[in-house]
């Protein structure tokens, strides 16, 4: 027999390591009981991987026992901003522990030690004893351990990690990363480091100096005063980091090194283990049956579960665009065959008037394990909506309407809204009894609700004292799966996937003087319109659920979409205290300018004239002036949008001028100085916007009714608006935003090494982009140069063009396409960035965020080369655009439960592209402006490690123009 040289070698696996990669690379499945799995799915396809390819009995896996450790008594901070693991995964670590078991491989943790300290000492041992060690893992905190007799191995690649790997990743050898992690710190670890100082600068220093030691004691005489000022000042804190990150490699070993051997007689019990999880695909590769019993055919299929071919269609995922299928629909041949069954699933509709009744549809949807929730009212804004009745559905087809708060169809419009004269509602279930039997179905733990749009429906239920746990939302599954492609409303689904045209609104309310509230419409019609929607909301579900994981969109649904749609519902029910006086000033004062100012354009055209009138306007301009610039439409009348006003305003025509300045005072009067105060809740005197999830394709929440994220802010006007945006007394808005995130994130996905290690030193940005660019000393950056620049570093991540730019910076189209043209050279991997994003959108159809969101590009292909430019702009923004949305959604979702864990009562009100605004007793202040930041700061962890740190800047007053 040949020895295998992976005998002599003892393999340490990183089983923290394992745990996260496999919690990531699988989606969130479950048994038949509802008990996760997809942590320990991964876990063992991973550990059994290992062991096939690498023959060894000497083993052993070694996970974190706790957060706490002796770090901790050096630095109190150390690992304090890291989030909670997922409440999905937590019950997961004791069954990956029993895995491990399973394989006969010995599982071993130690109290007050990280699974990197017991690692390293187990690795100094056999070290000693002329053994081997193999550490199984990519943590680039393990790589200080490499050394003649240790190496790494990469889980996923398979491939070695020594000190050529080192080097490329801290330039120095592995001896030395200790020192340059000390200078250098870590944000994911809460390792303070020194700031400002980063991998590059601080690997360049340890090679000069050669250790830690040597640098601090010689930090007067470096010759850069940024970073001697800096070491000098924070020598302590490094040697501090330096304790942080260097490995204890004398731990106490909890098991004996000898220990470290896979038992021979483990296959039993490793298949009983796979067997109670279900890993069919796992016990066909070990050759062993998936149950005790011969005859296997009737074992259940359930949700979650992944057969062999559904785990290789995670791995090697059919996108719709390569299989010539349009997005958003189905996949495969077996998909499309399930979509048929769900569409050709004949009604049955109930109206439940009776309590035994809804008892028996709360029963069905208990024993069916989900049910379908969809809320009728009176009002598009949850805020104000009655409750007119809920629906269910607990099956394709099978679908209830319970009626709450008809009236009888006959009543009459009064002024004060609907009057029975005399006639009595028709038969329905009390209210509050329904409630009742309603409250204990939705929030239970062991039933899934689905909903379409469920934000909506989660604040009508909340005026009623009824929560909606757990859940799932089809138009965010849509979204997540299709952004970009087409909408994501119920009608436009179900026309799409089933090709069934929902029951319009409007006949059964009908329309125009005749419309008439839903409460009103008759009880036959109000199920048939109600209970189709519960219905095909369900059906939906059957269709989309089932292809996150194929198209690798899990991750962006459950740790992103999903969760961030209480926070939304939260946001809508709080609102914002409008002050109307405020508003109402500021409408005089626009009524006062728009009036001189169309005084002025009828003294200019030499007679009056309606200037709101686009038809009036265009003949004075075109017709009667003779100005050039326009065209006549279809109608005959001459185009007078901005795109064409706007040059012959730049081009000196001072009417036209005053007649884009009457436009921006008018819309800003009609749109916020007198439709806000008409806004209004009468219930709670604030105004309620309503965020749209599924608005913007690149991830960005928007507004509507009112929309408040269109309030200008860099002119006065806007801001003079945003001062009647106020705080309750005794409270502040509180307004925190991300700085410069865009410019970050297009420096960290194009690698663009001179903005990132100007990122980490804090330095000008814009100044410095003005030096690199026209190749002037940053001393001698002029005001204009400083500003070109800045013009340029944000616009060409949309796309900007020569004319764009030189009407930002005056200058001409020539020159500021040189500015590009140098810009780009400069720095070439944006370049590089920028062509390989256009190129990937066209053979995919999409672009994907930092996250996994996928936005579809529209027009990628177009033959008219104005649409197909315009879509290219859109692909190279929409990465960009799409990872902050991401980001600050993941903010959104951990600054709730991080509020209530500090014991401060701020309110989250608004979410606004890059800033948040919150409501803040004044005495918490600045508490809770750190926390937010903090966040914020780290809203990526741990699905991204950024290379450059985020930052997040507050400001806080009585309103929100001195707030920003």
């Amino acid at each position: 027999m040949i020895d295998h040289p992976d005998s002599h070698t003892l393999y340490l696996i990183d089983g923290s390591g394992f745990i996260f990669r496999a919690f990531h690379a699988l989606p969130d499945l479950t048994r038949a009981d509802g008990t996760h799995i997809g942590a320990v799915m991964g876990f063992c396809n991973m550990l059994h991987k290992l062991l096939d390819d690498h023959k060894t009995q000497k083993i052993a896996v070694i996970f974190d026992a706790a957060r706490k450790t002796f770090r901790n008594d050096i630095y109190p901070d150390y690992k304090a901003h890291r989030p909670p693991p997922p409440p999905e995964l937590i019950p997961q670590f004791e069954l990956i522990s029993e895995a491990t078991r399973a394989f006969g491989i010995p599982s071993i943790e130690a109290p007050n030690y990280e699974a990197d300290d017991l690692i390293a000492a187990y690795a100094r041992e056999a070290v000693e004893r002329k053994l081997a060690v193999r550490i199984v893992s990519s943590d680039k905190d393990l790589m200080q351990l490499i050394r003649p007799g240790v190496e790494m191995l990469d889980p996923l690649k398979g491939i070695p990690i020594g000190p050529d790997e080192v080097f490329k990743k801290f330039g120095v050898a592995p001896d030395k990363v200790v020192d340059v992690q000390s200078l250098a710190g870590d944000s994911t670890d809460n390792v303070p480091g020194v700031p400002g100082i980063g991998v590059k600068t601080a690997a360049e220093l340890i090679n000069a100096y050669g250790d830690l030691e040597s640098l601090l004691s010689h930090a007067q005489e470096i010759k850069q005063p940024k970073r001697r000022e800096l070491l000098t000042q924070h020598a302590e804190m490094a040697r501090i980091s330096k304790k942080l990150v260097r490995l204890d490699d004398h731990a106490p070993l909890p098991v004996p090194l000898e220990q470290l051997v896979r038992s021979e007689n483990h296959r039993e019990s490793l298949i009983a283990f796979l067997r109670q999880q279900e890993f069919r695909s796992l016990l066909a590769r070990l050759n062993a049956p998936t149950s005790d019993s011969k005859e296997q055919h009737g074992m259940p299929a359930f949700a979650g579960m992944a057969t062999k071919t559904e785990e290789s269609s995670i791995r090697n995922p059919v996108m719709p665009a390569q299989a010539g299928i349009p997005f958003g629909h189905v996949q495969n041949q077996s998909d499309h065959a399930r979509i048929e069954k769900l569409a050709q699933a004949p009604h049955d509709y109930e109206c439940v008037q009776t309590l035994d009744r809804l008892s028996w549809w709360i029963a069905a949807a208990k024993q069916a394990g989900r049910v379908a929730v969809d809320t009728e009212t009176d009002s598009l804004r949850a805020c104000t909506a009655t409750l007119a009745g809920i629906s269910l559905a607990i099956a394709p087809g099978k679908a209830c309407y319970i009626p709450l708060g008809h009236r009888d169809p006959k009543a009459a419009a009064t002024g004060d809204g609907f009057a029975f004269e005399g006639s009595a509602p028709p038969p329905q279930i009390e209210l509050s009894a329904a409630m009742n039997g309603l409250k204990e179905l939705l929030a239970d733990p062991s039933v899934l609700k689905i909903g379409h749009n469920l934000k909506y429906d989660m604040q009508v239920l909340a005026q009623h004292g009824l929560a909606i746990a757990p859940y799932d939302d089809t138009m965010l599954l849509s979204y997540v799966l299709a952004a970009g492609a087409h909408g994501h409303g119920l009608d436009e689904l179900s026309e799409l996937h089933f090709k069934h045209k929902m029951i319009a609104y409007n006949d059964v309310t009908g329309s125009g003087k005749n419309k008439i509230v839903f409460a009103c419409v008759a009880l036959d019609k109000a199920t048939d319109y109600a209970a189709e929607d519960a219905d095909y909301s369900l059906r939906l579900w059957h269709a989309l659920k089932p292809q996150l994981a194929p198209q690798h969109v899990t991750s962006v649904y459950e740790r992103i979409e999903r969760p961030l749609v209480p926070v939304v519902a939260a946001m809508e029910s709080a609102g914002i205290l409008i002050d109307a006086e405020v508003l109402r000033q500021q409408s005089g004062g626009f009524a006062l300018r728009l009036q001189k100012l169309e005084e002025e354009i009828h003294k200019l055209a030499g007679h009056p004239f309606n200037v709101g009138s686009p038809k009036q306007l265009g003949e004075v301009l075109f017709t009667e002036r003779g100005l050039q610039g326009s065209a006549k439409g279809k109608t005959g009348a001459w185009s007078t949008s901005s795109d064409v006003l706007e040059p012959l305003a730049e081009m000196g025509h001072e009417i036209v001028a005053k007649v884009l300045d009457w436009r921006g005072i008018a819309k800003l009067k009609s749109t916020y100085t007198d439709a806000l105060p008409e806004q209004i809740a009468p219930q709670t005197g604030r105004v309620h916007t309503s965020f749209s999830l599924v608005g913007a394709a690149t991830g960005r929440l928007s507004s509507t009714d009112p929309n408040l994220q269109n309030i200008p802010i860099r002119t006065e006007d806007g801001r003079a608006i945003r001062r009647a945006f106020v705080a309750k007394e005794g409270y502040e808005l509180l307004s925190v935003d991300y700085s410069q995130i865009e410019l970050r994130l297009a420096a960290e996905m194009a690698n663009i090494k001179a903005l990132i290690e100007a990122f980490h030193e804090g330095a000008d940005i814009h100044a410095l982009t003005a030096s690199q660019v026209f190749g002037i000393p940053l001393k001698d950056i002029t005001p204009d140069r400083r500003r070109a620049a800045k013009a340029i570093n944000f616009g060409i991540i949309y796309g900007i063009s020569g004319f764009g730019l030189a009407k930002q910076i005056g200058t001409t189209p020539g020159e500021a396409n040189e500015f590009i043209k140098q810009y780009l050279n400069r720095f070439h991997e944006l370049r590089d960035w920028l062509e390989a994003t256009k190129d990937f959108a066209r053979k995919h159809g999409y672009v994907e965020t930092l996250f996994g969101r996928r936005v579809h590009i529209n027009g990628i292909h177009e033959k008219i080369a104005a649409r197909r430019a315009a879509a290219e702009r859109a692909a190279i923004n929409a990465p960009l655009q799409g990872t902050a949305a991401d980001i600050i959604k993941r903010a959104m979702i951990r600054i709730g439960p991080a509020l209530t864990e500090a014991n401060l009562n701020a309110k989250l009100l608004l979410q606004v592209h890059d800033e948040l605004v919150f409501e803040c007793p004044i005495a918490e202040l600045d508490a809770t402006a750190q926390l937010v930041k903090r966040v914020m700061k780290e809203a990526p962890l741990p699905i991204a490690c950024l290379k450059i740190p985020l930052e997040a800047e507050s400001g806080h007053a009585p309103n929100w123009a001195e707030a920003h």
